[in-house]
């Protein structure tokens, strides 16, 4: 089951032209529990590094997630994450970290829907 969830994160990035150079790790925890952790490059030089603990028995599988996006500069884009901080927040403790320093209600993101995210932000710097 695990080793399907981790086929198909592979098998996303690959079919992602925008995509440079991933390096991802993957950790098998169980049948049904995964850790995943790895950097992606993008052809800007922008990167994104994510990590995310999922446990398929769950109702909400992301038990720990974080993807945090970077310019080619090592300048913060956005971080959503689930750590524990941010009270105030009514999404708590899921949560995005925005490049000016705030943070904005989340969802629990998709690396998908990151991925998409990001494709959106280099389109929109190279159109």
């Amino acid at each position: 089951m695990i080793e399907q969830y981790f086929q198909s994160l592979l098998d996303l990035l690959a079919s992602l032209p925008f995509v440079e150079s991933p390096d991802v790790n993957l950790e098998k925890r169980g049948e049904l529990v995964g850790f995943i952790r790895g950097d992606v490059e993008f052809n800007n030089g922008s990167i994104l590094f994510f990590r995310e603990l999922i446990d398929l028995r769950l109702p909400l599988e992301k038990v720990m997630y974080a993807y945090h996006y970077q310019s080619s500069e090592g300048m913060l884009v956005f971080r959503y994450d689930n750590t524990a901080h941010h009270r105030s927040v009514p999404t708590f403790p899921f949560h995005k970290h925005l490049k000016d320093g705030g943070v904005t209600s989340s969802t629990v993101p998709s690396l998908e829907q990151v991925l998409r995210e990001i494709e959106g932000i280099i389109s929109q710097k190279q159109g």
